[in-house]
C-alpha cells in the first residue's frame, strides 16, 4: 500500500533512517581499531596523560594522513575523502572506545565544518581545509568546548583593525596541540597561528583532552569570513559536533560494558563467577539495554547529519540528551563492578569515567539538549 501524501502545510516525511553500518564503514572501523590497539593501549594513554601532554603526534599523523580520517568530511575537490558524517561517527566511536588523546573532534569535525562553511568566501579558508584534510595542520576553534548549539555565542574578541585581535577565551579544548586557532571576532572569523597566542593550561578533569585559557594580545590573524557567515558557520559546526559527540560517547559506553562483562566472568567468589550473581546480571542487562538505545540514538544523529535531514537539530538534541547520561552511568558501573581494582590509578576505568563526565558538559549539557527537544516539540515550559 502506498504511503499517504503529506497533509497541507506539513513537510514530506524524510527517508527511513539507516542505523546499520555499511561494509565501507566496517572496513574503516577495522583500520582505526587496529591502529589504536597497536599504538593507543590503556597503559600508553595513561602514561602520556601523566606527562601533562597527552597528545601523540605520531598517532595523529597515521590516523589523519595514513588512514585519511582527517579528511572524511572534506569534499574531494578540496583534497578530502568526500565521505560524510556517518564515516566520521565510526571513527569517533573507536576513538571513544580507546579514549584516544587526539584532536579529532575539535580539528577534524568542529574546525573543518567551520572552514567548509567559509570556503566560498575566499581562498584562505579553502587552503586551510586542504591542509587539515592532508593531516598537515591541527586547527582548533577558540571557543569553550562547553559552547552548546542553540545557545548564545560568547563575547566576541576585539579587532583593533587589520585583523589584530585582543581578548581571552576560556576552556578551549586541544589548544595545546593546535597549529592554528579559529577566532570569532567582532569583524568576523580569523585564523591565528597558535604561537601568536598565550596558552594557560588548566587542570583538566579529562586528562586526555586538556583545555586551556587562550589570550590574544594584539595577535595578527587572517580574516576568513564576515560576521554573519562566521556565526552561521559556527552554529552549523556546533550542531555537527554535538551529533558526532554522541558516537564518541557510544564507543566509550561499549568499552565499559565489554570490559565489565569480561571482568565479572573471570572474577570468582565462593567458587562461582561473580557475573553469575543475579543482582549483577540485572545491572549488566540494564547496561546492555542502555548501550543498545544509545547506539540507535547516535546512529540516527549521524545519519540525519549525513543526509541533511530537516529534523537533524531535533535528532541531535535527542542523541545528546540520551547518550550523555548513558555514558556516565556505564563508566560509573564499570568502576563499581570492578571492585577495588576499578578504584586504582593503574586501571584505565577512571580515564573513561573522566571522559564521560567531561563529555556530558561538552557542546551542551543534558539539560540544555532536553530543553531543545521540548522547544522543537513545542512542549510548554515547566
Amino acid at each position: 500500500m502506498s504511503a499517504l501524501p503529506p497533509r497541507p502545510g506539513h513537510p514530506a516525511p524524510r527517508a527511513p533512517i539507516d542505523l546499520l553500518y555499511s561494509d565501507t564503514e566496517e572496513e574503516l572501523r577495522a583500520a582505526v581499531r587496529s591502529l589504536l590497539a597497536d599504538r593507543c593501549g590503556p597503559a600508553s594513554v595513561l602514561a602520556r596523560a601523566e606527562t601533562g601532554r597527552p597528545h601523540d603526534p605520531e598517532l595523529w599523523r597515521v590516523l589523519a594522513a595514513g588512514i585519511g580520517a582527517a579528511g572524511l568530511l572534506v569534499p574531494e575537490k578540496l583534497g578530502g575523502a568526500g565521505a560524510g558524517h556517518r564515516e566520521a561517527a565510526v571513527v569517533l566511536e573507536e576513538l571513544g572506545r580507546a579514549v584516544a588523546p587526539v584532536p579529532y573532534l575539535t580539528s577534524s569535525v568542529l574546525a573543518t565544518e567551520i572552514l567548509l562553511a567559509c570556503a566560498c568566501d575566499g581562498p584562505e579558508a579553502a587552503d586551510l581545509v586542504r591542509e587539515l584534510a592532508a593531516g598537515r595542520l591541527v586547527c582548533v576553534p577558540a571557543l569553550p568546548l562547553t559552547q552548546a548549539p542553540g545557545a548564545p555565542l560568547p563575547a566576541l574578541l576585539h579587532d583593533a583593525g587589520g585583523g589584530v585581535l585582543s581578548g581571552t577565551v576560556t576552556s578551549v579544548a586541544d589548544a595545546v596541540a593546535a597549529d592554528v586557532l579559529l577566532v570569532l571576532a567582532d569583524t568576523g572569523l580569523h585564523a591565528v597561528p597558535a604561537d601568536r597566542a598565550v596558552l594557560h593550561p588548566v587542570v583538566p578533569l579529562d586528562l586526555t583532552r586538556p583545555p586551556a585559557t587562550v589570550t590574544f594580545d594584539a595577535a595578527a590573524g587572517t580574516r576568513l569570513a564576515d560576521p554573519a557567515t562566521a556565526r552561521a558557520a559556527v552554529a552549523g559546526a556546533l550542531l555537527s559536533g554535538a551529533g558526532l559527540l554522541a558516537s564518541e560517547q557510544l564507543g566509550l559506553t561499549e568499552w565499559c560494558l565489554t570490559e565489565t562483562v569480561g571482568y565479572l566472568r573471570g572474577r570468582h567468589q565462593f567458587n562461582r563467577p561473580v557475573g553469575s550473581f543475579q543482582a549483577l546480571k540485572h545491572r549488566l542487562a540494564q547496561l546492555w539495554l542502555d548501550v543498545a538505545s544509545a547506539r540507535a540514538a547516535a546512529r540516527a544523529a549521524a545519519d540525519a547529519l549525513a543526509t541533511g535531514a530537516p529534523d537533524a537539530p531535533l535528532t541531535v538534541a535527542v542523541a545528546q540528551a540520551h547518550c550523555s547520561g548513558v555514558a556516565v552511568r556505564a563508566a560509573e558501573e564499570c568502576v563499581q563492578l570492578h571492585g577495588g581494582i576499578g578504584m586504582t590509578w593503574e586501571h584505565p576505568a577512571h580515564l573513561y569515567l573522566k571522559r564521560a563526565k567531561a563529555d556530558s558538559l561538552a557542546l551542551g549539557t543534558t539539560g540544555h539538549h532536553r530543553g531543545l527537544v521540548a522547544d522543537f516539540a513545542e512542549l510548554p515550559a515547566p
